[in-house]
């Protein structure tokens, strides 16, 4: 009865939030103003605050721009976490799009959704990717390109990283900064999570959406550590698949360095 009537009211609290700053955002979407990048910092904030998501931040985002983070992707909840911790856009498969209330507030922060079987959109997407970053925004990549179990960090495909060599060329500077980021969630409750709380954590894609989102407002009180790599200046003519290996390699050693309890701080 406790657990159904604190759900009703993450529910509800969620609602209004969402109504108070749904205006502030549609403005700034039909104008492009500035503002569109911080009321979605403002609702993600929000969210994790009201789910019981306490974020414990470790190193320092990247100063220089334009700048991509490049994460390890364990469930939707990455999303708040980092959307909580900075002013940030994402990269997306265009199937996100039609995903109920996630896609509709994907759309809401202006996420840049890829369809990477149209070969013939890759140019416009590319130049997006480039224009926001030369623009100061900050764009997320989750180069595992789906999500996992949040215990380790999937192959990563290089060939995701194309949008940071193709935006080189349109940069100021001829310089993309990549920083890696690892997501580690690592305590339930104070408790340090095991594998019967995983599936808490992570969303692996053949899980369906509905329990898992029941399961989490249930649960509440989750710890996570987003921990800043060093980051890496890709210029042209470097390799993408030694910038991918550089990444993966950083994301690894801050994923299993914090799942296994150990203080990590890059400065």
């Amino acid at each position: 009865m406790i657990t159904s009537i604190r759900i009703g009211l993450v529910v509800v609290c969620l609602v209004i939030v969402t109504l108070a700053l749904l205006p502030f955002q549609l403005l700034g979407l039909a104008f492009d103003w500035k503002i569109r990048r911080y009321v979605p910092r403002l609702w993600h904030r929000s969210a994790c605050w009201l789910l019981g998501i306490r974020i414990r931040i470790h190193g320092h985002i990247e100063r220089r721009r334009p700048l991509m983070l490049a994460a390890n992707h364990a469930s939707w909840k990455d999303i708040l976490v980092l959307g909580a911790v900075a002013d940030v856009v994402y990269i997306a498969k265009s199937e996100v799009a039609n995903w109920p209330i996630f896609g509709i507030l994907a759309k809401l922060q202006k996420t840049i959704f890829v369809a990477r079987e149209q070969k013939r959109r890759t140019g416009d997407q590319v130049n997006e990717i480039a224009e926001r970053m030369t623009a100061g925004e900050i764009v997320v990549l989750f180069p595992e390109g789906t999500t996992s179990d949040g215990n380790r960090i999937l192959d990563v495909k290089s060939s995701l990283f194309g949008a940071a060599a193709a935006a080189v060329p349109h940069t100021p500077d001829g310089v993309v900064h990549v920083q890696p980021v690892a997501i580690a969630y690592t305590r339930v409750h104070g408790m340090a999570m095991g594998h019967y709380h995983r599936p808490v954590a992570a969303w692996p894609g053949d899980i369906p959406l509905g329990p898992h989102l029941l399961g989490v407002l249930k649960e509440g009180a989750l710890d996570v550590d987003v921990a800043f790599g060093q980051t890496v200046e890709f210029r042209a003519g470097d390799n993408r698949k030694l910038l991918s290996q550089n990444v993966t390699g950083q994301m690894r050693r801050m994923l299993v360095r914090h799942l296994r309890g150990r203080e990590y701080d890059e400065g």
